[in-house]
């Protein structure tokens, strides 16, 4: 069971990544909602809890690992939001 959990947890973790990259690539995080990233974020936490909680480590893993993808998100969507555009992604 954990190993379903772990290549369930991988999958869904790496869905994130894309984002991640397509968001430093073109220094632009405007189309990503701040209520979305809270709401998200907020439930990702909650699971990363439970599973913490249950010590199950597939569920705990790959919450943090999702988490911090998603706080990745939040720190480049504030650098836009403070400076009009990422460093990487002005001329």
């Amino acid at each position: 069971m954990t190993l379903l959990g772990l290549l369930a947890g991988a999958c869904t973790t790496a869905s994130f990544l894309p984002q991640v990259v397509r968001t430093l690539r073109t220094g632009r995080a405007t189309d990503i909602s701040w209520g979305w990233l809270a709401l998200f974020s907020t439930g990702v936490a909650g699971w990363l809890a439970y599973g913490l909680i249950k010590s199950d480590l597939a569920i705990a893993l790959t919450n943090a690992i999702t988490l911090a993808l998603v706080i990745t998100l939040v720190v480049l969507k504030a650098a836009q939001s403070r400076d009009g555009a990422l460093r990487s992604g002005s001329a």
